[in-house]
This record gives C-alpha cells, structure tokens and sequence, in this order.
C-alpha cells in the first residue's frame, strides 16, 4: 500500500467535525494499529509517491524504485479545488479542508474572536463554519450560488441549514462570490463581488473537488468524469482497478462518480473480491451525512431529476425531506430523524415509493410502508 500522506491509514470524516472541533484525537482517527498491517502481510509505503504506471510492464515508479504488479488498484482519491494565485489563493491564512495535513495546520487558527471567511456554501464549509461558531469565533460564509447546497440538496434543506447557521451566529451571504483577497503575505481582507470588503483572519476554501485521476491518464487509462471503470471496478488498462472518488462507474444506465466514504469502502470491497475472481458487479447504495452543530443529517440515494419534495415534520426539530420524480422516491434529507432515514434507505434499495400522502402524515406507521 502506497501513500503520499505520512499518516497511518486514517478515517477522513471527523477532520472537519470532531477532529476539528478537538473532541477527536489522532489515535482515534486510524482505522487500524500499525500492529494490523504486519500481521496481515500489508506492507505499508507511506510519505511515498507513484510518479508514473508502465501498463505494459506492469510496473510503477517510486522517486528511486520501481515495483512490479499483478493487480494494481488505483485509489487516488481527490483534490480540493484551490483559489487561483491571481486573487490571493496563495496567501498565508487560506486553508482547505481534505487531510489530516489541512486540519492540523489551520487548528491554531481557531481562537476565540477572530474572524474567518467560508468560500463556498457545500457541506465542507457549512461544517467549518458550525466548528468556528462552537469556537467562538466570528464566522462569515459566502456562496457564489442563489442559496447554499444548491448543487446537492433541494431549497428546503438550504432553508433549514441556513436558518441553523444563522441562529448560532453564522453570517450567510448567497448570491455572491468571492472578488479577491488582499494581504502582506498573509490575508487580512476580502473583497466580495457586491463590492463589500470585510477584515479577516484566516479563510478556509471549500469550492468542491476534483478526481485524482492525473497518474492513470497519464498512463493511458479512460477518463470519463475520473477513472473510467466497468461495473466491476476495472479501468481500461490490463489489471488496473480503481475505486472511491476517483472512479466513475455505470449506475442506473448511467455514468456516475460518487464522493462518499460508504462508496469508496463498498467499492474498494467489490473490487477486492473480483480481483480474487468473484465477478461480481458494484451495485452503489448511495448514503451519506453530515454533522453540524447538534444535528445530524442522514442522506440516502441521489435527488438527480427530482420532480417535487415531501416534507415529513417530526416536530422537536425532526425533520426529512423525501425527493419525489413524479410518484417514484429517488432520496431523502433527514435531520435529526434517525428512523425516517433507516425506513427511507430500505425502501429505495427495494425499489419502493410510498405514496406522498402517508410521507407527510408523522402519525403514519413507516414500518407498514416496508411491508406494502
């Protein structure tokens, strides 16, 4: 196992939630004691980098070593999208979330009274901004978009995240973007494109990602929205697999890439069961979550061609938004709804729409709706 990161293998999701928030240490972050990798005969390259795959041969290239395969996978992951140089990218103070490195070096950072602007209104920034709040410090988010999550999440998921911001202090500024940012080598303002200028200490980016699918192109794989892969993980290179962010695969007639943790280990499983000769294809399960403040937001399947949005009100701030083509549940936000998003997942996986009506009624038995 190759790694440019120093670290042991570690789980990415609480860097932006406890890690960040300081109720997570680093022990905990690990998936397994280095003790895991010697016993199982994984031998662990870490702070290494492939610079190159000779398909052919069937070989990578290490900085002073090359390395034979038989089977090679490729999970690259991704890259966070940086500011351009030319408006003040570079800047001491401007940080992105997406490894241990990332957290580690803005942590300090988070004291109490300074002032942080948030670049893009996605989850990443939206879960910065409710660590800043809890820190104390005053937090800014500004989104280029109409309303934030506009690419993820229907208006009444942004209104009810929005509404949470701001009810822990979080100025949401939508319809705007980011001009440039200003410094002596370090930030210290920014200028917004309504012309507005506001004084910060420090800014953190989260403007999406990119596919790390540089080293397989180079090496001639298809790329197709990342890593080209059939259903079973294969890219077009000879014993070549790919999985997690970096990977597109067929999905429902399409070509989809998923930017999840669930998909990325399902994945990685399939594939390590083909390479053995299971010949068996991924079949995502699409889930995800969120963590932001004292809520916690489960998301099951993909909104994509959603026609309309039941709303199911729990009251005590229990809430889910259930994603409707016509009569067919395609996904489902559930906030503090624990049991609405277990009851939704199952239905999807089993291809099932309960009709709208029954949705909207909290008294409605959701197990029966399971059964019909």
């Amino acid at each position: 196992m190759i790694g440019a990161e120093t670290a042991l293998p570690y789980q990415r999701p609480p860097l932006s939630k406890a890690y960040l928030l300081g109720d997570m240490a680093l022990e905990r972050l690990f998936l397994r004691p280095e003790s895991f990798y010697s016993d199982n005969n994984i031998t662990l390259r870490l702070g290494e980098v492939v610079t190159a795959i000779d398909p052919a041969a069937k070989t990578v290239a290490l900085a002073d070593e090359t390395l034979s395969y038989d089977h090679l996978v490729l999970t690259t992951g991704s890259a966070p999208r940086r500011l351009p140089a030319a408006i003040g990218g570079a800047l001491e103070g401007v940080y992105t979330v997406r490894d241990l490195l990332d957290v580690d070096a803005m942590a300090p950072e988070f004291v109490q009274g300074k002032s942080v602007l948030i670049v893009g209104g996605g989850y990443i920034g939206l879960e910065a901004a409710a660590v800043a709040a809890k820190k104390g410090l005053k937090v800014t988010l500004v989104e280029m978009a109409d309303r934030i999550l506009q690419r993820v999440a229907a208006p009444e998921t942004s209104d009810f995240f929005r509404d949470l911001h701001s009810q822990n202090g979080v100025e949401i500024i939508e319809g705007t973007g980011l001009d440039s940012l200003q410094g002596e080598g370090r930030v210290s303002s920014a200028r917004l494109s309504d012309g507005r200028e506001l004084e910060v200490d420090f800014v953190i980016v989260g403007v999406g990602i990119t596919p790390g699918a540089a080293l397989a192109e180079t090496a001639g794989a298809e790329i197709d929205n990342g890593i080209k892969t059939d259903a079973q993980g294969r890219t077009s290179l000879p014993d070549v697999w790919s999985a997690g962010d970096c990977a597109s695969f067929p999905f429902k007639g399409e070509r989809i890439r998923l930017e999840s943790v669930p998909n990325a280990i399902d994945q990685a499983e399939v594939v390590a069961q083909n390479i053995m000769g299971a010949g068996k294809d991924y079949v995502a399960k699409p889930w995800f979550w969120s963590d932001q403040y004292d809520v916690k937001l489960q998301i099951a399947g993909l909104n994509t061609g959603y026609t309309r949005v039941v709303t199911r009100d729990l009251g005590q701030g229990g809430v889910s938004f259930w994603y409707y083509a016509d009569d067919t549940l395609l996904a489902v936000d559930a906030m503090n709804a624990p049991r609405d998003y277990m009851i939704a997942k199952r239905l999807i996986e089993a291809g099932k729409s309960p009709d709208a009506a029954a949705i909207a009624n909290p008294d409605t038995d959701m197990k029966a709706l399971l059964k019909a």
